[in-house]
């Protein structure tokens, strides 16, 4: 049996719309059966793209209903956070001498340490920062200030300053409500 060419045309569009490259259109290929008869043969090469963009809406797009909470329904514990900044500062750094490399290091692992024992609270709805500023003690006066959008209902800090015989470190923690 022969496919008629609206078949052909149908399948080849089918299989390109699937993202197979069909050589119906431009090779085709017959074999002789035994009894004489010519059997049509497709062969089709399939291919992995990227998806289009109406595909990635309809597979990423996910509904989220209003929960109408304009508040937190848990405050941020300011206090077991210093209590957290202070462990992890002592732990790290008191018996550490000030070197700039190692100090830049430890300021990444301090930061990280923080933000994970403070996710550990498992406090819903806030937006975490933590920096770490280490400097080496000469007797020199540093001050360092930040600024954000805040809401003094909801959003608050924690903070905390350590010192040993030859540097300073300062660990903040701002939480910030995700209405």
């Amino acid at each position: 049996m022969m496919m008629s060419d609206i078949a052909k045309d149908r399948t080849a569009h089918l299989l390109k719309k699937r993202g197979s490259v069909s050589s119906l259109s431009s090779h085709e290929s017959r074999r002789k059966e035994p009894r004489g008869r010519t059997k049509d043969s497709l062969s089709t090469v399939s291919y992995m793209g990227e998806p289009s963009q109406r595909e990635d809406a309809s597979h990423l797009a996910v509904q989220m209903e209003n929960t109408y909470q304009l508040g937190p329904t848990k405050h941020f514990p300011v206090v077991i956070v210093n209590h957290i900044l202070k462990d992890v500062l002592t732990n790290y750094l008191q018996e550490e001498k000030y070197e700039p490399e190692l100090c830049r290091q430890m300021t990444k692992t301090i930061s990280e340490v923080i933000k994970a024992q403070v996710k550990d609270l498992m406090i819903p709805r806030y937006k975490l920062i933590v920096m770490v500023h280490i400097g080496q003690l000469t007797g020199q006066s540093i001050l360092i200030g930040s600024r954000c959008l805040w809401d003094p209902k909801n959003d608050t800090f924690a903070s905390y300053i350590f010192r040993n015989s030859s540097l300073f470190a300062l660990a903040n923690v701002y939480a910030v409500y995700f209405e």
